[in-house]
């Protein structure tokens, strides 16, 4: 144990202990009262009484010791550990930081912001949540009318039994109709519309409030799942990279089902129990004795604390299996996603063990978590039956004293049994809500993360003109103190084709991003046809924008969605016809059955590198954006499929602003600007002609991949070249040596 976990122990289990200890003080004065109470007796002579009130103060004193045993006071204490020494002076000794429970947010402010979600904002809809919260105070009123009903009933019954066999000293003559109404009538219309007592059912009302409260929950879970949906979309590039998607969707999953669910526990099972044990305690000490109900108050205080207390002890396993949980879901989704490159290493075995692992931690803490509770269950029944016990028995001494009757004493009964029937649950109840305020605590961060890239409060649409683009003075850096782009300035006018080139890690893909506004410069800026892109909105300024990435990662749906994706309102024609400009078409027709329904598989994998580019190279011009960005677009075609694209993108471009990042220098030699970057600097800057004559490193580059087109072209076999495969991995120096064409970007 480290120095910090040694510290955060020993401050949590005190925290605890000391909580358990500020429960001991109502408890002992509630002692000292009963053994007052159970002097008096004694001074007036022992009696079954003062019996019943020793039998209490023994109860009472199992209870003391189950809640001191929590806490860690013991008459049986052992010496200080050799152990417990070092806890305290780590505790004593080093600056304790806050658990990090303590820096999260309080329980009243997650319940609260679960409210605002849940509340319906339609009249409809709040009207519906009015009624369930009126259904539910006549609910209340029947749990506590049923036992009075039914003590009633029973009180009519056994007169009319003894009227009936020795008759009666009022001279009433039971028949089957005044026994039966109103007191029995009554009775059984009560339980029907309550539930139980034999009618099979949750109630008539219980029943009414579920299905009047369904389209809330349907509505608040609607209302969740759209907004954090939203959330993780507005989140900026950077924050998706560094997060594994399985704990996102774990953490969306979760988050979504607590925050439903919360409010129908709180709401629907904890606040009525309280209303019912408020209310039966002051009809008990009204109608029958006042003994009763501090017996049925002291056991509650018990039971109530003991079980909040405990269970916040183990919050911090909850919030273990949560982490467990989110990492096994991000180990299962990491390879599945990944299922090709686990084929290619034969690391079946090696992933099965690391989520064997996963699972092997997640259970360990469920074991401790379970363990816990199961000697919570102890605790909780000792302190139920101890109080029921002690009830019964005065219930059973005011019947043979003759101050209370048969009824009160099943009244009692009914009483208890419908208080502690669910008080059973109580303990559920409370981790059921521990679990989903935590849960919520997860999503409610994911909901408070700063986007990182927003729009200007006063952000306005871009105004479109000839698409030119402009670095000033830019300078990008994803760690600090490591820019990737240092400064560089450039113009390029609007219609014309901007190139990046440079050995990888130069900082051209990063210089499109920069363009496209997935990252903001750390300095200098960014214009669009003279606009600062930081100053317009983003959704503005990309619908003029169309991508298409070297690594093409496809929805896993048709075919025909993949590339309607670029327009969503595209007609099936439409779609062809882009896809017949990106080269597609015939593969779709010809090689799938089921044609553009094709499912393309999770990531596209169904699809070869080259079919998957020319999908993205087919949204993109069904988009037909007015500035086109390429990263690497060509990485999987063959030299012929590439300068078909080519010729049909030149074709279909009227004005339109064109940004290439290649590695072939082939594909950029027509290129109208070409910008040789080196380690994050602009080195050189021209057309290919110029850059050629001056010597300097793009001439480099283009000499050394001639030759190395050269020799592969020499050591190829003989044949004419099979122009329509696609190469499923890129393969660079199959087309460099195609360095003539004359048909480069």
């Amino acid at each position: 144990m480290t120095h910090r976990q040694v510290t955060l122990h020993v401050g949590h289990q005190s925290r605890i202990a000391v909580q358990l200890k500020l429960l001991l003080w109502p408890a002992l004065l509630a002692y000292a009262l009963e053994v007052y109470t159970w002097a008096l007796q004694m001074a007036g002579g022992w009696g079954a009484q003062s019996s019943v009130c020793l039998v209490y103060l023994l109860l009472t004193t199992l209870q003391l010791l189950a809640v001191a045993g929590a806490a860690g006071i013991s008459p049986f204490m052992r010496p200080p550990h050799e152990e417990d020494e070092l806890l305290k002076q780590a505790l004593l000794g080093a600056d304790v930081e806050a658990p990090a429970s303590s820096k999260k947010k309080p329980w009243y402010e997650l319940m609260w912001t679960a409210i605002v979600y849940v509340w319906p904002k339609t009249p409809i809809l709040q009207l519906r949540a009015c009624l369930c919260v009126l259904l539910l105070a006549i609910m209340r009123l029947l749990n506590l009318a049923v036992p009075i009903l039914y003590r009633n009933m029973v009180n009519i019954l056994s007169d009319a039994a003894i009227a009936a066999s020795s008759g009666s000293p009022t001279g009433w003559q039971p028949t089957f109709w005044n026994v039966f109404y109103p007191v029995v009538f009554l009775y059984m219309l009560a339980a029907f519309f309550q539930g139980g007592a034999g009618t099979g059912s949750s109630g008539m009302l219980n029943n009414a409030r579920s299905y009047l409260w369904i389209p809330i929950g349907q509505n608040a879970f609607r209302s969740i799942s759209v907004d954090m949906f939203q959330k993780a979309m507005d989140l900026d590039l950077r924050w998706h990279l560094m997060r594994k998607t399985g704990e996102v969707t774990r953490v969306m999953d979760r988050g979504t089902s607590a925050i439903q669910q919360v409010l129908s526990t709180v709401l629907f099972s904890i606040v009525p129990q309280l209303f019912d044990v408020v209310a039966a305690c002051i009809f008990i000490s009204a109608e029958l004795q006042v003994w009763i109900a501090v017996i049925v108050l002291i056991t509650l205080g018990s039971y109530v604390p003991l079980t909040v207390i405990l269970t916040e002890m183990r919050v911090k396993y909850r919030r273990d299996m949560n982490k467990y949980d989110n990492a096994r879901g991000a180990r299962v989704t990491d390879a599945l996603l990944n299922y090709e490159t686990v084929k290619v290493f034969g690391n079946e075995e090696y992933e099965r063990n690391e989520l064997d692992q996963c699972i092997m931690k997640y259970q360990d803490v469920e074991y401790k978590l379970m363990a816990s509770l199961n000697g919570l269950n102890v605790l909780q029944s000792i302190i139920i039956f101890s109080g029921l016990i002690a009830g019964l028995m005065v219930c059973v001494k005011g019947v043979a004293d003759g101050r209370l009757t048969v009824g009160d004493a099943v009244l009692f009964i009914t009483l208890m049994q419908q208080l502690y029937a669910p008080l059973n649950y109580f303990g559920s109840y409370y981790r059921t809500i521990q679990r989903q305020l935590i849960d919520m605590e997860n999503c409610f961060e994911l909901l408070a993360t700063n986007a990182g890239l927003t729009d200007k409060p006063d952000a306005k649409d871009i105004v479109p003109g000839k698409c030119s683009i402009e670095f000033r003075n830019a300078s990008f850096s994803y760690v600090a103190d490591a820019p990737v782009i240092k400064d560089i300035s450039f113009t390029c006018p609007g219609g014309k084709t901007l190139a990046f080139v440079g050995a990888t890690g130069s900082g051209k893909s990063s210089a499109l991003r920069l363009i496209f506004r997935f990252y903001d410069p750390t300095s200098g800026a960014v214009f669009v046809d003279g606009q600062n892109i930081a100053d317009v909105t983003q959704a503005s300024l990309r619908s003029h924008m169309g991508f298409v990435p070297q690594d093409t990662v496809l929805f896993n749906d048709t075919i025909l969605h993949n590339i309607r994706y670029g327009r969503p309102d595209a007609t099936d024609e439409e779609v062809h016809e882009a896809a017949k400009a990106a080269m597609i078409h015939d593969s779709i027709v010809g090689r799938f059955p089921q044609q553009y329904d094709t499912i393309v598989g999770e990531r596209g994998l169904r699809l070869s590198g080259g079919e998957k580019q020319r999908v993205a190279f087919a949204r993109a011009i069904l988009k037909n954006p007015r500035i086109l960005l390429l990263d690497e677009a060509t990485s999987s075609l063959d030299s012929l499929t590439e300068r078909r694209i080519q010729e049909k993108l030149d074709s279909l471009r009227k004005g339109q602003t064109t940004v290439i990042v290649a590695h072939r220098l082939s594909t950029v030699m027509d290129a109208d600007i070409i910008i040789v970057m080196q380690e994050g600097d602009i080195v050189e800057q021209g057309v290919h002609s110029e850059l050629i004559q001056r010597g300097g490193l793009y001439a480099e580059m283009w000499q050394r991949q001639a030759e190395a087109a050269a020799i592969e072209e020499a050591e190829a076999p003989e044949g004419p070249p099979d122009v329509a495969s696609d190469v499923t991995a890129p393969s660079h120096n199959a087309s460099e040596g195609n360095l003539s064409n004359g048909h480069g970007y």
